[in-house]
């Protein structure tokens, strides 16, 4: 695994971040004496540099993967730099040593304070929107604005870093692929991602190819629970209708109804209204019924009026699980299951 990691540096030795040796590390740290957080990936620490600017250290533990958990962090976020990404300012890999110097992020994940129940951690309407708009920018130029197209693959709360001011940036890219922009279709071996935001191609794969899609499907999921302040998937739920948030919300706006929210002004509503349906068409099951990260980014910025619903995202856990049971064990074939870029982005966002 670590000459694996070796050559990679070896090969790449025109990255951008800087390489720190252990002895650095620790001195950064103070002897890691300031923990943050801890995952399956290792432990965060606080650290400050020379210059006196905070850091996040990220400490690897074993891999899992030989290695590519790292090699993916420096080989994408370690070649851009933008406003909505977190930014990799440098690493260390001494054989078993492995850590990532992140830019400090003070107010920690998105995870915190949309499933809180804190009102000190309450975030406004007008907030959420500002960050979805952040994350779909981030996304989307990781999709189309870079000289390689880099797909997440992990897109969720715990993943979007925020910062003093509530600015948001997406962060983790250790389950990414990198792919030539004319790449329409990536091939994967095992499907990657998180339970509960991972794309359906990833699973059937007869629904259509893996793309750039997966990951607006992600933000779809995530953007679902940032405006109901909920998991999407709650089992103890006061309805049944509700135990499935996006068939729940899907329901009421067919049905003519708002998503009621305490004390909402008539501009929150609207907010409101738009960030779901937008989330709604980002969740379509086929990846070609779903919008591009560009395409929802102009109907997060437009008028909630300009939307229209898209078809029910027939994606229910009773809904799924037909789905993999099927007839003779394979998932019912979908018609026109084409991935092409082009294929609803033009038709998402016409007038009612």
């Amino acid at each position: 695994m670590y000459d694996t990691i070796e050559e990679f540096l070896r090969s790449h030795n025109n990255l951008m971040p800087i390489m720190y040796s252990y002895s650095d590390i620790k001195k950064m740290t103070g002897g890691f004496k300031d923990k943050l957080g801890e995952g399956g990936y290792g432990s965060v620490y606080k650290g400050k540099l020379a210059s006196g600017r905070i850091v996040a250290i990220k400490i690897l533990g074993k891999s899992k993967a030989n290695g590519q958990e790292f090699i993916n962090e420096v080989a994408t976020i370690g070649r851009i730099h933008h406003t909505n990404i977190v930014q990799l300012i440098g690493f260390c890999a001494e054989r078993s040593k492995r850590a990532l110097v992140y830019e400090f992020m003070c107010s920690g994940s998105l995870e915190k304070y949309i499933f809180s129940q804190k009102q000190d951690v309450a975030l406004s309407c007008e907030k959420i929107y500002e960050i979805s708009l952040d994350i779909a920018r981030g996304i989307e130029y990781l999709h189309r604005s870079c000289s390689v197209q880099i797909l997440h693959f992990d897109i969720k709360p715990h993943n979007i870093l925020l910062d003093e001011k509530f600015k948001a940036k997406v962060s983790d890219f250790g389950l990414a692929k990198l792919y030539p922009t004319e790449n329409s279709i990536v091939s994967l071996l095992a499907p990657r991602g998180t339970m509960g935001y991972m794309a359906p191609e990833l699973f059937y794969k007869n629904i259509g190819g893996v793309s750039y899609k997966a990951d607006v499907y992600s933000f779809g999921m995530l953007l679902m629970e940032m405006v109901g302040r909920r998991k999407n998937l709650n089992a103890f739920a006061d309805h049944s209708s509700q135990i499935y948030f996006p068939s729940w919300v899907y329901d009421q706006f067919s049905e003519g109804k708002d998503i009621e929210i305490e004390d909402a002004t008539e501009e929150e509503k609207k907010l409101t209204k738009k960030m779901m349906i937008v989330a709604l068409w980002s969740i379509q099951m086929r990846p070609s019924d779903r919008p591009s990260m560009n395409k929802i980014v102009e109907m997060l910025e437009g008028e909630v009026e300009s939307l229209h619903m898209p078809p029910k995202p027939f994606l229910s856990p009773q809904e799924l699980h037909q789905l993999d049971v099927g007839i003779n064990m394979k998932a019912p074939a979908l018609p026109n299951s084409s991935n092409d870029r082009t294929d609803s982005e033009n038709s998402v966002a016409s007038p009612t």
